[in-house]
């Protein structure tokens, strides 16, 4: 048996026993399918939590701390925004999971333990696939969640460097607020525009493909989802309600450009733990690629507005 990564090791079982106690916790708000769902699940996080721990040889009691709150913040979402929340968060696991698994297939296949590895992916990848694709594909359409977030953060990113910019040039806040509100609607109308081109073009070539996959009688991937017109203004509203966070303060009446660095930088990091959570993508990873990206906006924008000011004189 190869070398075993006890920190690994155990990161895996608390993550089984978070599955198994967010899906007791869910099961006690919800009703009907989901409810049906959630029964079936729990039985089946049961089986693999407990052969992970013997398979790891390691007895884990209860959640640590950060995924103690992780739990309460998860519970709390599906109980404000209801069984839509829940279908989200069930895939969000199955994505989750995914990748955890294939990590440990990676480090184990090879080994005189692979086929009881092998097997367990197997029950966990068919199992658990099948109950939850079942449930989310009838109930909402993930993409349309990622349109809108996706563009509430390319709207907060990018109107965060536009007011930095403004701060430096003009300093007066009835200027700023009019140049980032003009800025704003014309960023959320040009990114609707965009995505929905480029979801229309993508399904144009879906389409074409599909028809000469029917045509040679051979298996096709099955259409996207989502209208193109949908998905642009779903890109546009998030677009826009992002870019409202770095002017709030400016609107408000405070002064500083501190003032929207704070708000822009709050919401980036819940806005990008979330964003973590819905794609799979390591959650330290998109934080501090957010941070960085929006730290280069700021920078880049306040030098540039820096110079127009001692150039041209801008400042009122």
């Amino acid at each position: 048996m190869p070398d075993i990564d006890s920190r690994r090791a155990r990161s895996l079982i608390l993550d089984e026993l978070f599955d198994l106690t967010l899906y007791r916790r869910l099961r006690e708000t919800q009703e009907g399918e989901a409810r049906n769902v959630l029964d079936r699940l729990i039985p089946v996080e049961v089986k693999h939590f407990n052969f992970w721990q013997g398979f790891f040889k390691t007895t884990v009691d209860g959640l640590d701390y950060q995924r103690r709150i992780k739990l309460a913040t998860v519970v709390a979402v599906c109980r404000i925004f209801g069984p839509a929340a829940v279908h989200l968060v069930l895939e969000a696991i199955e994505i989750h999971g995914v990748q955890k698994y294939l990590s440990v297939w990676e480090a184990y296949k090879d080994g005189p333990l692979g086929q009881a590895v092998r097997e367990i992916l197997e029950d966990e990848f068919r199992h658990e696939d099948e109950l939850v694709s079942k449930l989310v594909s009838r109930k909402i359409n993930p993409e349309r969640i990622r349109s809108l977030f996706l563009g509430f953060n390319d709207g907060l990113v990018e109107i965060l460097g536009a007011v930095s910019g403004f701060y430096a040039a003009f300093n007066q806040r009835a200027t700023i607020l009019m140049a980032g509100a003009t800025v704003s609607v014309a960023g959320a109308i040009s990114m609707a525009a965009g995505a929905y081109l480029a979801s229309a073009s993508e399904q144009e070539i879906d389409k074409i493909e599909r028809g000469k996959a029917a045509f040679l009688d051979q298996v096709s991937a099955p259409a996207k989802e989502g209208h193109p017109l949908v998905l642009g203004l779903l890109v546009g509203a998030g677009y826009f309600l992002g870019a409202i966070i770095p002017l709030l303060p400016v609107a408000m009446g405070l002064k500083g450009l501190a003032f929207s660095l704070l708000a822009a930088g709050t919401m980036s990091v819940l806005v990008s733990a979330l964003l973590s959570f819905l794609s799979g993508m390591e959650v330290r990873r998109r934080i501090l690629t957010n941070l960085l990206v929006m730290s280069a906006a700021v920078g880049v924008s306040y030098a540039i507005g820096e110079f127009a000011r001692s150039v041209w004189g801008f400042r009122l």
